[in-house]
């Protein structure tokens, strides 16, 4: 980072305090700060009568707004053209830029650095669940300040580069969206017509006890919601355990969490998961592979049809309260295919695997552009 000079920042913001009385009948938009430079974005719209303060800070497009108790944790941003006009509540500070010295862009990418993070957490105190943002000395803590024409310069080379991450990141998306759709629509061709089967019949529950030994080590896998897969949990040690029962898991192995199978937790072992163990909460289901490929069973049952069969073998009100009753997870049917068409189908899933893992290292990629380039730019002590 060049030399720059180092400016306080009460010389180049100003309290904004544009206080207003709320017409109960009116309807105001709120604003909120996300956390971790993620931006100012709406509330919500309500009635004035709603709002528990009789007045708030009527915020403009262009000012620099920040969160009193999160801004430790980069809730801060510029006020988006959007919610000009929308009010904010005093825990909400809200400050003028001086334009002449400081361009608003170049605000938004020096507080988008750990520098910046830094700088308002030395600004921060209090207990515990009680630390403020102390106003006076956030202001009287410094910045580096180059020239108008060299913030235009940092300010326009970013911006360049963030509006193609952002083409980048919606093509991918438009792909992904592709790629989903190619694979629902290829699935409902190998199915129409198939026969269908009882789980009991083409995957059976298959459970193998671990015999669990003090000072043995095991390590541990859960399954996420949403079919986002399986994960490593902490490795588990034999003397650790009281009640608590462990199940071997195979390479193969539908592994579903018999209390979120609702939310779509379960998914097909792979090489890297044979030999683990999985809690008394996880039930394996084993595909005959003479009858049902494991990844074309995984696939319907992550479907909104399948899911729904799942979601009904799921009794009870809300959350952990609903278990899948193994009984019906039995009776669950499914379509088999034949088994030409499953191959195929399985070829098909393991080449679009390809193309997302290509996806997310991209996207990794990317996300690691800017933040190299705004260390690069402001270095590791900017402010």
């Amino acid at each position: 980072m060049p030399e720059w000079p180092m400016v306080a920042l009460e010389d180049v913001l100003r309290r904004h305090n544009h206080w207003i009385e709320l017409d109960p009948e009116a309807e105001y938009r709120q604003v909120t700060v996300r956390l971790w430079g993620k931006g100012v974005a709406l509330r919500g719209v309500c009635r004035g009568a709603d709002i528990a303060a009789r007045e708030q800070v009527q915020v403009q497009a262009g000012q620099f707004i920040m969160s009193r108790i999160d801004a430790r944790h980069g809730a801060f941003g510029l006020v988006p053209h959007e919610l000009d006009g929308a009010v904010v509540s005093g825990d909400f500070p809200c400050f003028d830029v001086d334009t002449g010295r400081l361009l608003p862009g170049f605000l938004f990418w020096l507080s988008r650095t750990e520098p910046f993070i830094a700088l308002c957490r030395g600004a921060s105190e209090g207990s515990t669940n009680r630390v403020r943002l102390k106003e006076d000395r956030f202001l009287a803590s410094r910045i580096p300040l180059p020239s108008l024409d060299e913030q235009r310069r940092i300010v326009a080379r970013l911006n360049a580069v963030d509006a193609r991450l952002k083409t980048r990141i919606e093509s991918a998306e438009r792909q992904e969206a592709e790629l989903a759709a190619m694979l629902r629509n290829a699935f409902v061709r190998i199915t129409a017509g198939s026969p269908r089967a009882p789980m009991a019949k083409v995957a059976p529950l298959v459970r193998r006890p671990v015999t669990i030994e003090p000072g043995a080590t095991y390590e541990e896998i859960g399954a996420r919601a949403f079919g986002r897969g399986l994960f490593a949990k902490p490795d588990v040690r034999g003397e650790s355990l009281t009640w608590q029962k462990l199940f071997w898991i195979e390479e193969g192995d539908l592994v579903i969490s018999n209390i979120k199978a609702w939310e779509g937790a379960f998914a097909v072992a792979e090489y890297v998961h044979h030999g683990k163990v999985a809690s008394h909460r996880y039930l394996t289901c084993v595909a005959d592979r003479t009858r049902l490929l494991p990844s074309v069973l995984c696939f319907y049952l992550q479907s909104p049809e399948g899911l729904g069969q799942v979601q009904a073998a799921s009794p009870g009100s809300a959350d952990r309260n609903r278990t899948l009753a193994q009984d019906r997870l039995k009776a669950i049917e499914v379509p088999v295919p034949s088994l030409d068409a499953q191959q195929w189908f399985e070829q098909l899933q393991t080449k679009v695997g390809a193309l997302r893992a290509q996806h997310a290292a991209t996207a990794a990629d990317c996300d690691a552009l800017l933040p190299a380039m705004l260390h690069n730019l402001f270095g590791t002590a900017a402010c």
